[in-house]
């Protein structure tokens, strides 16, 4: 059986792709806008090249530039693409879905596939930006984001399936999108994904039920064509013996500020880490950075450790010492410090809003005393080691925050793999 491909759509850092090209799938090409996320993209097709060819030592030396300048880092780059032929590369296209580039995007897409000697696309991934559905986005909007033109970026996903008319898709948003506009956008999305010929199931999982430690729900709705037979995937929950301080306990420690650039890991791998292969033993660390804060920040963190040690539960804004307290807001988002809870089996969702601080994500240890890093946030999401975010620390963040767990991709990708063998 030959290979089975996938086009991902708005691909954000990969997080969803990563899962399919474990599970052995071959990317047409992957679609994105923003530029940093591109560069990630465009790194980890680098990596999977060079892990194939047995010269990951190259890569690690690559992965020893993240804290230095993009000079550097170009340098870097361009002499590890010199080892590598350029038709052996992920097609990465750094470009707006739209109207006006439609048709571009389909001209590169069929070149893809002509190369790839595919006559079509098998399956196509992805979800729209989430932010136009999430319940957080329309509370804080005075139109309830009801004037956000990513509202109906769905119909630009449904003009590749009817374009393309793969065998089947995935869908990816929060569960917002469910009932957004009083469920109306939902129940057109769906229209229009069977009037181009799928039929479709929707559900709500959680990425904690597939080895994730972390709670994320997500809403995934997976189309086959209509002549053709499916059922939804039932997947039992993945709920092993570990918890959140299993992600975190071989990492080095540091302080509020502190940038770690030994490479080394201050624990041998353990049990959870080696059986998602979140560390591999000749991994090295990077993205170990911690934000610097102030003083006033840090005793309210130290606060909330404190009082999640002794009493499990989280402080509220107005629980403060009146003179920690600088917002004037005390009648909502009373819950803007937030521990990480190292000693549960899955931490709270991380989101793109890390990127504007911290507090929501500080680190259960209270001698380290600071917010976590971008490694640890990826770990969170269950990106391995070697998986080299491009661009500063905010985009880091935003594109950890926005992304697909690759742990719950993976075994969504292997059901995919069982169903596609036996049609």
């Amino acid at each position: 059986m030959r290979t089975i491909n996938f086009l991902d759509l708005f691909a954000g850092a990969g997080g969803l792709s990563e899962g399919f090209l474990r599970a052995g799938f071959e990317p047409v090409a992957h679609i994105e806008l923003d530029a940093n996320a591109c560069k990630t993209l465009k790194t980890r097709s680098i990596y999977h090249y060079l892990k194939k060819n047995d010269m990951l030592d190259l890569y690690r030396t690559y992965q020893k530039t993240y804290n230095k300048s993009e000079d550097v880092k170009d340098k870097a780059i361009e002499k590890l693409l010199s080892y590598i032929p350029k038709d052996q590369l992920e097609p990465v296209m750094n470009i707006e879905i739209s109207e006006k580039t439609l048709p571009y995007i389909f001209q590169e897409i069929d070149c893809r596939l002509k190369h790839m000697e595919h006559e079509g696309i098998d399956l196509i991934i992805g979800g729209p930006p989430c932010q136009a559905y999430s319940l957080v986005g329309r509370a804080r909007d005075e139109n309830n984001m009801e004037d956000d033109p990513r509202n109906y970026l769905y119909k630009l996903y449904i003009r590749f399936l009817n374009k393309y008319k793969p065998k089947a898709f995935i869908f990816e948003n929060v569960p917002g999108i469910l009932t957004a506009f009083k469920g109306n956008l939902f129940r057109n999305l769906q229209a229009y994904m069977r009037r181009v010929g799928y039929n479709i199931q929707a559900r709500k999982m959680d990425a904690k039920d597939f080895g994730v430690l972390q709670s994320r729900k997500r809403v995934i709705i997976i189309g086959w064509r209509k002549d053709l037979e499916f059922d939804y995937p039932i997947f039992e929950s993945d709920d092993k013996e570990f918890t959140v301080n299993n992600l975190l306990e071989d990492l080095p420690k540091i302080n509020s500020g502190e940038i770690y650039d030994k490479f080394r890991y201050r624990k041998k791998i353990n049990k959870y880490l080696q059986n998602t292969q979140l560390r591999v033993e000749d991994d090295i660390i990077t993205h170990h950075i911690a934000r610097p804060n102030n003083e006033r920040d840090l005793e309210i963190y130290r606060i909330a450790v404190e009082t999640w040690n002794r009493e499990r539960a989280r402080i509220k804004y107005t629980d403060l010492p009146e003179r920690l307290m600088t917002h004037n807001n005390l009648t909502s988002f009373l819950d803007r410090f937030k521990v990480v809870a190292g000693d549960e089996k899955y931490s709270h969702t991380v989101v793109a809003h890390i990127s504007k601080d911290g507090h929501h994500y500080i680190h259960p240890d209270i001698e380290q005393n600071r917010s976590i890093t971008v490694r640890e946030a990826a770990r969170i999401q269950s990106f391995p080691d070697d998986y080299y975010f491009e661009g500063p620390r905010t985009s880091n963040f935003v594109q950890i925050g926005n992304a697909v767990p690759p742990l719950m991709a993976e075994k969504l990708a292997y059901w995919f793999k069982e169903k596609f063998e036996i049609i």
